[in-house]
C-alpha cells in the first residue's frame, strides 16, 4: 500500500459523496482515486472534483471500479451497497458500508463480505452519534434495575427526503438500550386512548422536516428526575469526517466485521 490510502467513492455523486470528494481530497492521508456511479448516471465522464466545488482533481466518474484501489465508501442505495460488497469481498478490497435502509438480505450481503475482506459498517458514520451510543449503553446498564422503572423515548429528526423510518441510528440506540434493559415491545408514536404506559416498551417518534440532517434524542424518564442523550448533527460533513475515519482505520486491516466503536476505540 502507497504512503497515501487510495479511496474510492460509491455514490460520489450524490450529496454525501460530493462531501467526501471534496474532505477527502484535503486530506494529507488519503488519496481519492475512483468517483463511481451507476451506468446510467449524467455524470460519467465528467470531474468529480468540479461537480463537488473543488475544482478539477482528475479522477472522473465512472461505473467501473479501477484495481488501485485500497477502501471503498459506499454511500450509495441498497441495491448498489450489494454489488460494491460482492466486488470488494471477491477483490479483497476494504469497504466502509454507509449506505442506510438495507432490509436484512442486503444486510446479509455485507457480512458475508467481511468473511473475505475488511469491512466498516454502522448505522451512522457520525462520531458524535457512536459516541452517544457507548453513552446510552452506560446510562441503561446504569438504571435498568431501578425499582420504580424507567420510561425510554428515542425522538429522531431527518430532512423531508429521507425514505425510512424510524431511522436505523434510532432503532441501534433502540437495540442498544434493549439489550440492557430487557424490553419487549416498540410504539411507533401514540394517538388516542392508548391507556397507562407500559413498562416493557421503548417509544420511537420520527419527525420529517426541511433540510434537517439528523437530530437524536434519547430520553430516560423516571420518577422525579430525567436523563437525556442528545446528537445533533449541524451538516452533513459530520458523516463524511466519519466515513473517511473510517477509511484511515480499516485500510490494511484483516478480514472481518469493524464498526465506528472501533474506529474509535470504545469497543470493550
Amino acid at each position: 500500500m502507497s504512503d497515501q490510502i487510495r479511496v474510492a467513492i460509491a455514490g460520489a455523486a450524490g450529496r454525501m459523496g460530493q462531501r467526501l470528494i471534496a474532505l477527502g481530497s484535503a486530506d494529507p492521508a488519503l488519496q481519492i482515486v475512483a468517483a463511481l456511479e451507476h451506468a446510467g448516471s449524467k455524470h460519467l465522464g465528467n470531474d468529480a472534483g468540479e461537480l463537488a466545488g473543488i475544482g478539477k482533481i482528475n479522477v472522473p466518474f465512472t461505473a467501473e471500479l479501477p484495481s488501485s484501489v485500497d477502501v471503498v465508501i459506499d454511500f450509495s442505495t441498497p441495491e448498489g451497497a450489494v454489488s460494491i460488497a460482492r466486488l470488494c469481498a471477491e477483490r479483497r478490497i476494504a469497504l466502509v458500508e454507509a449506505t442506510t435502509g438495507l432490509n436484512p438480505e442486503q444486510r446479509a450481503v455485507v457480512l458475508e463480505a467481511a468473511q473475505e475482506t475488511a469491512v466498516v459498517q454502522s448505522p451512522s458514520m457520525s462520531l458524535a452519534v457512536n459516541v452517544a451510543m457507548k453513552l446510552v449503553g452506560q446510562a441503561s446498564r446504569a438504571l435498568k434495575d431501578l425499582s420504580s422503572g424507567v420510561d425510554v423515548e428515542i425522538i429522531e429528526r431527518h430532512h423531508r427526503f429521507k425514505e425510512d423510518a424510524p431511522s436505523g441510528t434510532a432503532l441501534k440506540f433502540g437495540q442498544i438500550v434493549t439489550d440492557e434493559m430487557g424490553q419487549t415491545e416498540q410504539k411507533h408514536g401514540r394517538q388516542g386512548q392508548t391507556g397507562q404506559r407500559p413498562r416493557n416498551e421503548i417509544g420511537y417518534h420520527a419527525l420529517r422536516t426541511g433540510d434537517n440532517v439528523g437530530e437524536h434524542q434519547i430520553v430516560f424518564g423516571m420518577m422525579g428526575e430525567t436523563l437525556e442523550v442528545y446528537v445533533r448533527g449541524h451538516t452533513r460533513d459530520s458523516y463524511a469526517y466519519g466515513a473517511l475515519a473510517a477509511a484511515r482505520f480499516v485500510a490494511g486491516k484483516a478480514a472481518g466485521l469493524y464498526t465506528m466503536s472501533d474506529v474509535l476505540g470504545l469497543s470493550e
